[in-house]
């Protein structure tokens, strides 16, 4: 029995799973949400096939392929669908649509499954991604929340869920704070093709022409770079700039890198990156206090000569509405996002 016609993005909504056929490698960069990974081939067994491919000949490749993609077939029957009904409709996909999930289907179509195949693979998919984040960025109506470095900006975003606004943490989506010490412990970064995934579902789950509160970004998070067209609204929209005293954000700060008290070894690491931009006199006394745990000192002066001119770079042709916080208390914030949340309902 050979296997349908495959199918196009629309059939993911009706499909009863979406199965991975790529490898666990393959996966872990990218995949398409809600789907679950049953490899045609492992990460060492597609490495050997491309091998044979390279060095042998392609039919040594597609019969030691063959035989591999037919054991973990089984083992998957076994192991992960044996309490599929007769009627069970998953969607496979693999990079291109090609011979992985095209022999994963008609494999489960011999079984008396209704498997389908999705046209073009994860490319399928990357490309409906980029589309959504192009066409679906124009008409976001984004409200920015600026401000130096240690303004509480993503407290304040947390602080605008609690109060029932719409809310895009790129930060969170990107697990990195922004900042040349924005690294967040324990967390690496996702791919950027993940990155751009999870960007999109935001925008595609957001009420049309409702408000969506989102922090100022440069074009770089960290190893992440937004797309183009969502780049170009977020610096074309309105917003409100924090006006935090500096005491308040050395505190803030200074509890945000608290983990750098433990092990500088990160901290060293990210001050190298700024040779660069300071003079050899800084980055050693910042050197020193960052040995030392005097953090206080380094937050102080890293805001003085570097974060605060940068920031104030960045303002000088986006002038901004700007909102006096007199600290970043929790009941601060929360009275905050109560009344942009109001003001944003209102429509003023």
């Amino acid at each position: 029995m050979s296997a349908p016609r495959p199918v196009g993005i629309a059939a993911l909504a009706e499909a009863d799973a979406v199965i991975d056929a790529r490898s666990p490698a393959e996966h872990a960069l990218d995949h398409i949400p809600g789907a679950h990974n049953a490899p045609a081939l492992y990460d060492g067994e597609r490495e050997r096939v491309g091998t044979l491919y390279k060095q042998v000949g392609a039919f040594e490749a597609r019969r030691v392929g063959g035989a591999l993609m037919a054991a973990n077939l089984a083992r998957h029957a076994e192991r992960r669908w044996a309490d599929k009904p007769a009627n069970w409709r998953p969607l496979v996909y693999c990079w291109r649509g090609g011979m992985r999930s095209g022999a994963m289907v008609t494999w489960m179509r011999l079984v008396g499954w209704q498997a389908l195949q999705l046209e073009g693979g994860y490319k399928t998919w990357r490309r409906h991604v980029m589309e959504r984040i192009e066409t679906l960025s124009p008409q976001l109506d984004l409200r920015v929340i600026a401000g130096p470095t240690g303004s509480g900006k993503t407290r304040l975003l947390h602080a605008l869920v609690a109060a029932g606004a719409q809310v895009l943490d790129l930060e969170g989506l990107a697990r990195h704070k922004g900042s040349v010490l924005g690294g967040v412990p324990g967390a690496p970064q996702p791919a950027q093709t993940a990155f751009e995934t999870q960007l999109a579902q935001v925008l595609m789950r957001h009420p049309p022409g409702a408000p969506l509160w989102v922090e100022a970004e440069s074009r770089r998070i960290g190893r992440i770079t937004l797309p183009t067209p969502f780049w170009e609204r977020l610096r074309a929209s309105p917003g409100i700039a924090l006006d935090v005293p500096r005491v308040a954000r050395i505190g803030f700060l200074r509890e945000d890198y608290a983990h750098f008290g433990q092990d500088p070894a990160p901290l060293l690491a990210a001050l190298e990156s700024l040779h660069r931009v300071q003079s050899r006199e800084n980055l050693s006394r910042w050197r020193g206090w960052a040995m030392a745990g005097e953090l206080d000192w380094l937050v102080e002066e890293l805001l003085a000569l570097h974060y605060d001119p940068l920031y104030a770079r960045s303002q000088a042709t986006a002038p901004r509405m700007s909102v006096a916080l007199p600290d970043l208390s929790a009941h601060t914030l929360a009275a905050t996002a109560q009344a942009l949340t109001d003001a944003g309902a209102s429509g003023s």
